[in-house]
């Protein structure tokens, strides 16, 4: 039972330092301004959006927290791919 919470808080933890990363990425290119930032805003409220419907649906229908923390750590990790290359 503590290695469970073990795990959910150390993911937690990632993906915390991995959102601010891709926050600081995102800044970046919205600081930029252009057709680029425009895109990246509506991207960033779409995710977030279909995000928290998934998380909602998935714990409604008897899923961990630990995954809905992995399911957006899968998605910060591919935001964080995508601006890097950028």
């Amino acid at each position: 039972m503590f290695g469970a919470w073990w795990k959910l808080g150390m993911d937690a933890t990632l993906l915390a330092m991995e959102s601010q990363q891709v926050i600081g990425l995102r800044l970046a290119k919205l600081s930029l301004g252009g057709p680029a930032a425009q895109v990246e805003v509506q991207r960033m409220v779409s995710e977030k959006i279909m995000a928290a419907n998934e998380a909602a649906m998935l714990m409604a229908t008897g899923g961990s927290t630990q995954r809905v923390v992995a399911g957006y750590r899968r998605k910060v990790r591919a935001n964080a791919r995508r601006l890097s290359k950028a």
